[in-house]
């Protein structure tokens, strides 16, 4: 039975295999394996993938009659592969036996999310009705993030002779995870190597075809000295142990005996990976080897990952009752798994699908929008790892913006390992079978993410070094890019920033246009109005010594601030019929038969692709993917919003934002995960009766996988991580600034109890709790100062060690 702390499966679904495989996928923010059976291969409906972080590799394809490159993820050597049959006393082998067998009766898999492991059962029944259970305990260890491993009991029931087991490490895989890349070359790997070590260790290694990462993998398969003992049993005549090698893997053979009915046998695969991009190590053959040697038996290995994980869980305490805290728990067993501390230490940004999937080529976009928010406030020092990846490719933004002919950075809208941009010229429209120009990394929008995440974390943690230091250096050149991007119109008496493609997506030019891209979208303009304004603060906050250094390092012109001051204030934005315009000329554009679509259709989330097929283009219709103009609601408090908006000489009262709410709810068809997270958002505030049934459909995106096979190539990391957020600082209406936590709770009846503990400046163990009418707010016991509570426009200090009820202000 499920629990609060289990995900479980009952049965055997073949058509659902592949969104099980991802959604109990192990992994350790270092490297993550699907959750596939160790019996099956890839194909049907399996799919074994292992990913490192930042592990990329560059093919060529050719894609009408044109030479395309991409950047992926690598899926690595499957290191799960163990198989089995039985070996009847006095009869032939039988069959080796996977879930696909006919020969299973009985089927079952659960996640342990507390613990971090995966467990399997599944029953066979022969011809002859002998009976093998397979009980099968998976981990992807949490405390040394190389090292996994798998404890596999087998027992028979009524019958006696042997189990022959087969595990091995297999190399030749290829990236095939995604249907609609099957065109696309996907041979990542080469000059495979194999081989065996004393200790009944074998060992693989290869490297990536193009960016020429050596990866390697050890394996030991012992023979432990009975089911679910705590030791090993040395490889000695009973259990004949035989390796054997082939160019692109390596397999170990065992024989165990199972000599009277009811017997049972348990086998222990460990296996360490590295790669040659791992710090303090010299070769990663002997690194793999060295730690498989070292690591100790199954017992002790899943003692220190609990451990580990129980470690962990104390840092994200985050507790709301009901099938929502159950999927909410999920969603951060996921997110933790893709960023642990261990990612901290590692040169890597945050993958939009997780390290679960092939499905968008691992790159990071502007996931980390929805992600860092939840870390700040959790585990920062994560945040300002997956900022420093930005940081590090500062230059390669730069020397983007350059090469568009502009100053300061151009942030990619898809990034890999240089950081240079990802976004695939053309892409596939199932639907059509045809390849498509993909525009969309006109995106620039996501630079402002990048200095919004920057300004975030500081904001939480008081991290000035930070801010100072990398941090200014992100937000002053993607300052000096909106600048350049701005031109002056006469007529308007306004700033320009034309030729953008905002967050909705489906929109990437205007009607019957020759050129790409679109004039001033209310999401980039105001974003970019933001980041001047914040650039503009840094220059006069700076202490005069960093001041300078800066300003020489990146050649500023003393006369830049102010013109960011003035862009700041006059860039446009556009209306049409009371509401605001999600790009100019918005309006203009021809209403769509909503009704019409859903009625042949059915699910119309990718109207983009519907229409493509019907050779029309959304382009010519008032119709959105997702949140644009709202997405303003979810970055920004109604108050610093109005604010942002009066700078730019407009008024946006409660009245002109509903308006405008409602009018985007009625015309977005949500093609992406992010879309209800943040309508759910926006409504809690605009119209909390309409709120609930998108948070439900954030909620359940993935675990339902209700856009119809993409969960399985890939988690949604943002949605998972934003719906942590909702609750965190959705529903508290949690703001850091000023050195206060700032709360204007705004929760739904469906989550209107709950708690979260938080990491605030230097107090580790902020514990708030959010009941119907009240709210408590304890501070640990570990010094001052006490933390600063603004609420209801009152300011309330919690001394260390104390803890105070607050009532929620009315309305």
């Amino acid at each position: 039975m499920a629990t609060a702390w289990t995900w479980s499966y009952e049965g055997y679904e073949p058509s659902k295999e592949r969104l099980r495989e991802a959604l109990c996928t192990l992994g350790n923010g270092y490297f993550a394996t699907r959750g596939a059976a160790s019996e099956t291969r890839a194909g049907g409906p399996h799919y074994p993938g292992t990913y490192v972080a930042g592990c990329y590799n560059r093919l060529t394809s050719a894609v009408q009659d044109r030479q395309v490159e991409n950047e992926d993820m690598v899926n690595l050597p499957d290191w799960l592969p163990l198989r089995y049959r039985i070996r009847p006393a006095g009869a032939p082998p039988g069959p080796w036996l996977s879930p696909d067998h006919p020969y299973l009766v009985d089927h079952r898999q659960s996640l342990d999310l507390r613990g971090g492991t995966l467990t399997r059962r599944s029953v066979y029944e022969d011809g002859a009705g002998r009976r093998l259970t397979v009980e099968q305990e998976r981990l992807v260890h949490m405390g040394d993030p190389h090292l996994a491993a798998l404890h596999t009991v087998f027992t028979a029931d009524g019958w006696a002779g042997e189990v022959e087991v087969e595990s091995a490490i297999d190399g030749d895989v290829r990236n095939a995870g995604v249907a609609r890349y099957r065109d696309l070359a996907d041979r990542h790997l080469t000059g495979w190597e194999t081989g065996t070590e004393p200790g009944s260790t074998v060992l693989l290694r290869c490297r990536t075809v193009e960016s020429d990462i050596t990866v390697a993998l050890a394996a030991r398969v012992v023979v432990a000295s009975g089911p679910g003992a705590g030791g090993e049993a040395a490889a000695g005549r009973n259990h004949r142990v035989t390796p054997r090698q082939t160019p692109r893997s390596v397999q170990q053979n065992l024989v165990l005996p199972l000599d009277r009915p009811d017997a049972g046998a348990a086998v222990d695969k460990t296996v360490a990976l590295y790669t040659s991009r791992d710090p303090a190590i010299g070769s990663p053959r002997q690194a793999a080897v060295s730690a498989v040697r070292r690591a100790p038996a199954y017992p002790g290995l899943l003692a220190s990952h609990r451990r580990a994980w129980a470690d962990l869980w104390q840092q994200v305490r985050l507790e709301v009752p009901g099938e929502p805290g159950r999927i909410l728990r999920l969603h951060l067993f996921h997110v933790l798994q893709t960023l642990s501390p261990h990612t901290a230490e590692l040169d890597v940004g945050v993958p939009a699908r997780g390290l679960h999937g092939e499905a968008y080529r691992g790159h990071v976009f502007w996931d980390e929008l929805f992600v860092l928010p939840f870390l700040n406030l959790h585990l920062p020092e994560i945040s300002r790892g997956l900022l420093d990846y930005r940081y590090r490719r500062l230059p390669a933004a730069c020397r983007a913006a350059r090469g568009a002919g502009r100053a300061g950075a151009m942030y990619p809208w898809q990034s890999a390992d240089e950081g240079r941009e990802e976004t695939q010229e053309l892409h596939l429209n199932p639907r059509s079978g045809r390849w498509l120009p993909d525009r969309s990394r006109l995106q620039h929008h996501v630079g402002s993410a990048v200095a919004y995440n920057v300004w975030q974390y500081c904001q939480a943690t008081g991290d000035t070094e930070y801010l100072y230091s990398k941090g200014a250096e992100m937000i002053l050149q993607i300052a000096r890019f909106w600048a350049d991007s701005a031109t002056w119109d006469d007529g308007l008496r306004r700033y320009r920033i034309r030729g953008v493609v905002g967050p909705d997506e489906y929109h990437d030019a205007y009607p019957d246009a020759m050129t790409a891209g679109l004039d001033d979208n209310t999401y980039t303009n105001v974003t970019a109005a933001w980041v001047l304004t914040r650039a503009g603060e840094l220059c006069r906050d700076l202490p005069d010594i960093r001041c300078r250094q800066l300003l020489d390092r990146i050649g500023l012109d003393p006369a830049e601030p102010a013109r960011w001051d003035d862009i700041s204030r006059r860039l446009y934005v556009p209306y049409h019929r009371g509401v605001i315009s999600q790009f100019a000329g918005y309006g203009d554009l021809a209403e769509l038969d909503w009704d019409g679509y859903r009625k042949r259709y059915g699910d119309i989330r990718r109207l983009d692709r519907i229409m493509e097929a019907e050779d029309d283009t959304v382009n010519r219709y008032q119709a959105s993917k997702q949140a644009d103009v709202l997405m303003l609601g979810y970055l920004f408090s109604p108050q610093e919003l109005a604010t942002l908006f009066r700078r730019l000489g407009h008024e946006l009262d409660d009245d002109t934002w509903r308006t405008t709410v409602d009018y985007y709810v009625a015309r977005t068809s949500h093609g992406s995960t992010l879309s209800s997270l943040v309508h759910a958002w926006v409504l809690a505030r605009v119209h909390r009766e309409d709120a609930w049934a998108h948070c439900e459909e954030a909620l359940t995106g993935d675990v339902a996988d209700i856009q119809d096979g993409t969960t399985e190539e890939g988690i949604h990391l943002g949605a998972m991580a934003g719906t942590l957020d909702f609750v965190q600082r959705g529903m508290t209406g949690l703001e850091t600034r000023e050195d206060a936590l700032w709360l204007s709770p705004a929760t739904l009846p469906q989550l209107s109890k709950f708690r979260v503990r938080l990491r605030f400046r230097r107090h580790w163990d902020v514990d708030l709790r959010i009941g119907a009418e009240r709210l408590r707010i304890a501070v640990p016991d570990d010094g001052p100062p006490g933390v600063r509570v603004v609420l209801g426009g009152h300011t309330h200090v919690i001394a260390p060690g104390t803890a105070r009820w607050l009532d929620l202000p009315e309305g």
